[in-house]
């Protein structure tokens, strides 16, 4: 019988996670977030308002009026060596592995941290610049693309990419079409540049596995918000906290926020791809299923633009879409029953 794997943070990583945390905070809190999201709105109704009548495309409309990057936010994380986390000592790096990036990226999601920093992370050591503050995107055939207008470098094939609606007012998004494309546009790297067809594969499930991380980081800060607001918000003489049914909705949250971690911490621990697809899998339930429960906890509060529930639910849609689908996802698992 093999020995139990204690999956437990060490003091290094709980240090490495409130780091990041209090870097991210102080970078792109509540305010900046907020600015951010009155920046997108503002410019939507702008250009929506120029384009009237002008053009009849929805998705070329939504091009036009998508928020930009902050590079200065891109930048500024690049020096505080979050894209290079694992990128060796001798290469300029911080020489952490996977288990690390996992935390990192849990704490991106708990801000709703705009950008492609999946991709440009995984570019790191391998992209000149990626480290730094270079913009990489990752194109898959027949899949979507967040930031791709706002990329310095597209790994993979994006000829013939058509902007598509996002439903999250900060992360714009292309759609790739199915087969082989000419590249054109900004600097491309080959998907052929990959040692063999296993690096692809991991790189793949990689990605999955950091985007999994970031919802299980949403899922977390909803539940926490809802608990928060439970305590807070006093109705019938006291907290709404008090009534089972709020308490039951806030412990289903902290069941599946915590199912999430366990298979996410697991995934980046074994790094085996099927466990990734299953950490994904159920990381995209608890971060959308939890985004709705909070907003349910919230009440009417939770359904005005003025309250952020409704973009972590939107993000999380939107994660959902990227890397291992459900629907891929649970093919691959059955498949390998």
């Amino acid at each position: 019988m093999s020995a139990p794997v204690d999956f437990q943070l060490t003091d290094d990583q709980t240090v490495l996670k409130r780091g990041i945390r209090d870097v991210l905070e102080g970078r792109f809190g509540r305010d900046a977030l907020r600015a951010a999201v009155d920046a997108a709105d503002a410019a939507d109704a702008a250009d929506a308002a120029d384009a009237a009548g002008s053009v009849d495309n929805d998705a070329a409309v939504d091009a036009r009026r998508a928020p930009r990057l902050d590079r200065e936010l891109w930048r500024a994380l690049g020096d505080a060596g979050f894209f290079s986390l694992c990128v060796p000592e001798g290469a300029g790096g911080v020489g952490l592995g996977l288990p690390e990036a996992v935390l990192a990226f849990e704490e991106a999601g708990r801000v709703l941290l705009p950008g492609p920093a999946v991709a440009t992370f995984l570019a790191a050591g391998e992209v000149a610049g990626a480290a730094s503050g270079e913009v990489v995107v990752t194109a898959v055939d027949g899949g979507l693309v967040p930031w791709l207008a706002e990329a310095d470098v597209v790994r993979g094939d994006a000829a013939g990419a058509v902007a598509v609606r996002s439903v999250d007012p900060l992360t714009p998004l292309h759609r790739v079409p199915d087969g082989p494309q000419a590249p054109t546009g900004a600097a491309h790297v080959s998907r052929a540049t990959h040692a063999s067809r296993a690096s692809h594969v991991s790189h793949a499930s990689h990605a999955s596995l950091l985007v999994a991380a970031e919802q299980l980081g949403s899922a977390t800060r909803t539940c926490e918000a809802a608990v928060q607001y439970a305590q807070d918000r006093e109705q019938f003489g006291g907290p709404v906290g008090r009534f089972q049914a709020v308490q039951h909705l806030c412990a289903d949250m902290l069941v599946r926020a915590e199912l999430a971690r366990v298979a996410v911490y697991a995934a980046a621990v074994t790094q085996d791809p099927l466990e990734a697809a299953g950490a994904k899998l159920l990381a995209d339930d608890a971060a959308v299923r939890n985004a709705r429960d909070c907003l349910q906890a919230h009440g009417g509060m939770g359904f005005t633009w003025e309250s952020d529930v409704h973009l972590h639910l939107k993000r999380a849609w939107v994660r959902a879409g990227l890397g291992h689908t459900a629907a891929r996802a649970e093919e691959e698992l059955a498949a390998a029953l």
